[in-house]
């Protein structure tokens, strides 16, 4: 069988003109070059180069099989730049809205430190979204979620974990009316303005399921997939909304009232979704991402 690193050898000999001066470029002595190529041709069972005073020239044989040398050389290199690019070089990651603004900073703010060298890049990738471009390898991390009652897509023969699962909370306008009551339920809110996404949203949807659940129609006055705008609309006294917990952990305290509902208490599960064997930089963000926040 022909050794791939001897092919090499042979085509550096090929470029270089002579013996020495690809012994030169291979950082290597001449007599190990030779040695090197003395093998080739036994495995060959052929002459490859012919020697003379100003240097080598291949024979026919030799022609024939740098062919193939130079094409199995550009495969190598091809394959060390994409493991460079997936392991040692870039790492991109997928995430939701949310997760983006309360879960990924840190991990990737102490990723950086560790690794300054490696670029990352991040992208803004709504549910379902994502799964198609871990599968191309277009990302190589992918920060998704799932609502109460939404069916979990395909994992494409990715390897899917279960990150945590996280509780949403009612929040309503500071000094709203209904504040102070000691149990609150959706029977009760039923004649107040929601904040929730369009229709076909998750959070829509969920929010349309929990109804169904209580016997209940809530009206969606306005219609916002951003928590940040739900945040603000609430704020200003324009409604009422279910958000998630990580993200009033931004927020002061002064702002809303937070509450639970006695008839609905929702949840999402977050899932991390990689290949099957995914790289050490893969592996350490997930590490980061799983830790205690």
């Amino acid at each position: 069988m022909l050794d791939a690193h001897r092919l090499a050898v042979l085509a550096e000999v090929a470029h270089a003109g002579s013996i020495a001066a690809a012994a030169k470029r291979l950082s290597f002595t001449p007599s190990a070059v030779s040695q090197q190529l003395a093998k080739l041709e036994r495995d060959a069972g052929a002459r490859l180069l012919d020697r003379h005073a100003r240097g080598v020239t291949l024979t026919p044989v030799g022609e024939a099989l740098l062919v193939h040398a130079e094409a199995i050389v550009g495969e190598l290199r091809t394959a060390e730049r994409t493991v460079r690019a997936l392991l040692d070089e870039e790492l991109t990651v997928g995430t939701f809205a949310s997760a983006g603004m309360t879960l990924v900073p840190a991990a990737l703010a102490a990723f950086r430190r560790d690794h300054p060298g490696v670029a990352l890049r991040l992208l803004d990738l709504e549910p379902p979204d994502g799964y198609g471009l871990v599968s191309s390898r277009e990302l190589d991390l992918l920060i998704t979620h799932r609502y109460p009652g939404a069916p979990l897509p395909d994992p494409r023969g990715l390897q899917r974990t279960l990150l945590r699962s996280e509780r949403f909370r009612l929040i309503l306008p500071k000094g709203h009316a209904k504040a102070g009551a000691r149990r609150l339920t959706l029977r009760a809110l039923a004649a107040e303005d929601w904040i929730s996404g369009s229709p076909g949203v998750p959070n829509r949807a969920c929010l349309e399921q929990l109804a169904d659940a209580a016997g209940v129609r809530l009206r969606v006055a306005y219609e916002t997939r951003d928590y940040q705008v739900i945040l603000a609309l609430v704020e200003a006294g324009l409604g009422i909304a279910f958000v998630p917990e990580s993200v009033l952990e931004r927020v002061g305290p002064a702002r809303v009232e937070v509450r639970d509902a006695a008839d609905a208490q929702p949840a999402r599960d977050i899932f991390l979704v990689h290949h099957r064997r995914p790289g050490p930089l893969v592996t350490e963000m997930v590490a980061r991402l799983s830790r205690p926040q």
